[in-house]
């Protein structure tokens, strides 16, 4: 695929996951044992792990507004600046809710294969995250 056709397919998969909440994509966009290089503790592995992460980030913020700001791409390999403004409904990292509205940002690299995440590589503000929600 081309860096454009890989720029699409990370937009069409925040689109329907993100915006739209529909976890029944990640079958469709992310490849049965993707490599996952910085999991939240407790995440599994492949494709579960990351149906795991994304079921958690929504029970946590279900209201979460996520846009990408930047997407860049060359080979196999696309790169997004992400920003989230959300409401804390759920349990998060052992945190209850707290009703706090939180914003935070994020940076990925995603690596695509045959139409497919195969590796992801993520580093966000955590920290911040945590001393919003008062962790």
């Amino acid at each position: 695929m081309s860096p454009e056709e890989n720029k699409a397919l990370i937009r069409s998969f925040w689109e329907e996951l993100y915006v739209k909440g529909n976890l029944a994509v990640i079958d469709q966009f992310v490849a049965s044992d993707v490599i996952d290089h910085n999991p939240l503790p407790g995440q599994g592995p492949g494709v579960e792990g990351a149906r795991q992460l994304f079921a958690r980030f929504r029970t946590a913020f279900p209201d979460a507004q996520i846009s990408i700001e930047d997407i860049v791409a060359e080979g196999d390999k696309v790169a997004i600046r992400t920003s989230v403004c959300a409401t804390h409904r759920g349990n998060f990292m052992g945190i209850a809710p707290t009703g706090k509205t939180v914003s935070t940002s994020g940076i990925e690299i995603i690596r695509i294969a045959s139409g497919k995440m195969v590796e992801r590589w993520g580093i966000s503000d955590d920290l911040g995250l945590m001393r919003q929600l008062g962790g």
